[in-house]
């Protein structure tokens, strides 16, 4: 192998890494999804079915608003990888247009673009953006088991005395739970 190969796989490597590290912080999935959505929502309303000599046209009266259905969508899934902020917005915002594209677009694209921005408004919904590994805590299973102290002695004396008709008035308990007598 040549130099000038590993200076070529260790680039495509880059690429490919800052790529993915891109994709991992926004609702990439669900952008590519309601992007797709528009495409069969724009574009069968003006497409020309030819088979043999005959000509089928599928055009409807509400072509024009098909294709704003589709357009919106598109860029709704384009909103959504390049701001993951309005995620919320742009997932109900695909769900209302897949809504509205059944009754406008031919059943929302022969129901390929309905589902499609359903399942992409859906996951941009629920897609929450991750916590770095620095920033998130130690490992509970690294964590070593507490030893028995004061502290449970205390804990066991609260409950005790939240049980007794002395303590019959309401106590906080140690973990700061209200308990009545």
């Amino acid at each position: 192998m040549s130099a000038e190969t590993h200076g070529l796989r260790n680039r495509a490597g880059h690429w490919r890494f800052r790529f993915r590290a891109w994709r991992w912080r926004r609702p990439f999935w669900a952008g590519l999804l309601t992007l797709l959505a528009g495409l069969p929502i724009a574009y069968f309303p003006y497409a020309n079915l030819t088979l043999g000599q005959l000509s089928v046209r599928m055009a409807t009266t509400a072509g024009s608003g098909s294709l704003v259905i589709g357009v919106l969508l598109f860029t709704l899934g384009l909103t959504m990888w390049y701001q993951p902020v309005v995620r919320v917005f742009a997932g109900v915002a695909s769900i209302l247009l897949s809504l509205v594209s059944l009754v406008v677009s031919n059943f929302g694209g022969f129901l390929v673009g309905f589902l499609l921005a359903l399942i992409g408004g859906a996951m941009a919904i629920a897609w929450a953006p991750g916590v770095p590994a620095a920033e998130s805590g130690p490992d509970p299973a690294e964590l070593p088991d507490p030893e028995p102290g004061p502290e449970s002695d205390k804990y066991d004396a609260d409950v005790a005395v939240a049980g007794t008709d002395e303590g019959a008035q309401e106590t906080v308990e140690a973990n700061g739970r209200h308990s009545a007598g």
